[in-house]
């Protein structure tokens, strides 16, 4: 199985249409799932157009082969827009949680180099009347990400009223566990642990779910970088 994130720059009309009907193993041959959102800006104001950008489209999906992305990007209108964006193709390596569509991704730990460049998607389905609770002590964990020395991009994306993802790319495996554990050389290193205890005290989300992965292909650019990858990553 191969899966992929990728960004793309679309037209209000297409980025409605995925988000409330997205491809899915019917529509489109050899994909398994699909989710797709809309990009948010790490760390901006809650009332922001950074929030929502409706022309910018994030699409992560498990696939049964190469070939399946490759006929999904060159023969259907969705995928012309996505390869004339940036997408990453990578490796499963482990799952934490539990969303019921990615149930069939098996928990647990895959020996890896701690050196070695890691990519990480996590997709929760949210308790609306959390939300309040859910951005207070969100936030500050969306400026750990974002101003982290040792991340190569980060991001976060939405789909309205529940969904909500992050999806970002370090430079080791190493420093992403680091960061979770509250163990990185920055101002205020616990800013992940304090969100993760309060959720353990009270559940922001129905479901909710990390996904680490190997990267494997880069393809395309994304505003002005030909590369969200750290140097070097796929040598």
């Amino acid at each position: 199985m191969v899966f992929t994130f990728g960004l793309a720059k679309t037209s209000v009309p297409i980025t409605l249409s995925a988000l409330y009907r997205p491809p899915n193993s019917h529509s489109v041959p050899g994909l398994v799932h699909a989710e797709c959102l809309t990009s948010m800006a790490l760390g901006a104001p809650i009332l922001s157009p950074q929030r929502m950008r409706m022309h910018d489209l994030a699409m992560f999906a498990a696939w049964e082969s190469v070939e399946a992305i490759e006929d999904f990007l060159n023969r259907t209108k969705l995928g012309q827009k996505m390869a004339a964006g940036w997408h990453l193709r990578m490796s499963f390596l482990r799952r934490w949680g539990l969303v019921r569509e990615l149930n069939f991704l098996a928990e647990g730990s895959e020996d890896t180099d701690p050196n070695a460049v890691v990519s990480a998607f996590t997709l929760a389905r949210m308790k609306l009347p959390e939300v309040p609770r859910f951005i207070r002590w969100g936030r500050p964990v969306e400026t750990l990400i974002r101003d982290h020395p040792q991340k190569s991009f980060a991001m976060a994306a939405i789909r309205y009223p529940q969904s909500i993802a992050t999806f970002s790319i370090w430079n080791t495996q190493q420093a992403m566990t680091d960061m979770v554990k509250g163990h990185s050389p920055v101002a205020n290193p616990t800013r992940h642990v304090d969100a993760m205890q309060e959720r353990d005290r009270r559940d922001f989300h129905h479901e909710f779910t990390t996904l680490r992965f190997k990267p494997e292909a880069e393809f395309g650019s994304w505003e002005g970088r030909n590369s969200l990858l750290p140097s070097g990553a796929l040598a």
